[in-house]
């Protein structure tokens, strides 16, 4: 039997690495680790805790808003809400509760899902 220890990356296809950077970066403020530049293409990892967030771009690879969906936690949700709707980032789900936390599903530039995230009783 196969032994899983951990989750070493999720991956976006991207369309337009220059653009997803601006979001994942800019808007997101995500620092990046690996970087690697390949024609036509290239390749991005995010250390986020133990694991990545990772962005490909490749021909061939597209992206899809019903594909890999990464949830991000933040520190202050609301106040993060506050900052994706005044820099006019599209919302796939607006921010709803469930039991166990508050989430809202925004989109990136290539129309890829990113999970919002806040556990209830997280300080």
């Amino acid at each position: 039997m196969i032994q899983i220890r951990e989750i070493a990356f999720s991956c976006y296809a991207v369309s337009d690495m220059s653009r997803a950077r601006a979001f994942y970066e800019g808007i997101l403020g995500l620092k990046p680790g690996t970087v690697t530049d390949t024609p036509g293409g290239g390749w991005v990892e995010y250390e986020i805790g133990a694991g990545a967030l990772s962005l490909g771009c490749a021909p061939g690879w597209k992206p899809s808003a019903d594909g890999c969906t990464v949830a991000l936690e933040v520190v202050d949700f609301d106040s993060a809400i506050a900052e994706l709707k005044a820099r006019n980032v599209a919302f796939r789900m607006e921010p709803f509760a469930s039991p166990v936390c508050r989430m809202a599903m925004i989109l990136d530039p290539d129309g890829n899902t990113v999970c919002i995230h806040r556990r209830n009783g997280e300080h």
